[in-house]
């Protein structure tokens, strides 16, 4: 009887585990990104990797859903913030959009795993960015 009880009890953990788990990054929490690799694309099409310093972008950033704000951390030179537009849920990916200073961004991350990429954009020039969040 002993075994059986514990049987279930662990049938059940594990039943409601996986939704728990499957929704870590899902825009309840605050969380800090790491921009790991950028890549530029120009007008007329050639794309290449650059730094993320020639990209005038933050190394990490502190995505604050409550006041809707996307800021680069302390550490940085770079202290533009700016503010989220829109957000939303769909197909397991937290969805984060805005426009700053005459450029339109996207980031879309994973609520699984935090992996994150993003592009930002205006009529000349885009980026792509690839990265990962945790939860702040």
């Amino acid at each position: 009887m002993h075994k059986l009880a514990l049987f279930i009890a662990a049938l059940c953990l594990c039943m409601t585990s996986g939704p728990l788990a499957a929704a870590q990054f899902d825009g309840t929490e605050p969380l800090l990104c790491a921009v790991i690799q950028v890549v530029e694309c120009e007008a007329h099409g050639k794309c290449h990797p650059v730094s993320i310093e020639t990209a005038s972008l933050p190394r990490f950033l502190d995505v604050n859903f409550e006041e809707k704000i996307i800021s680069a951390t302390e550490e940085s030179d770079i202290k533009d913030i700016s503010k989220i537009r829109n957000f939303e849920r769909v197909n397991d990916r937290l969805i984060v959009q805005g426009a700053e200073n005459g450029r339109g961004w996207t980031i879309v991350i994973s609520e699984d795993t935090g992996e994150m990429s993003a592009t930002v954009s205006d009529e000349a020039v885009g980026f792509v960015v690839f990265g990962a969040c945790t939860k702040n």
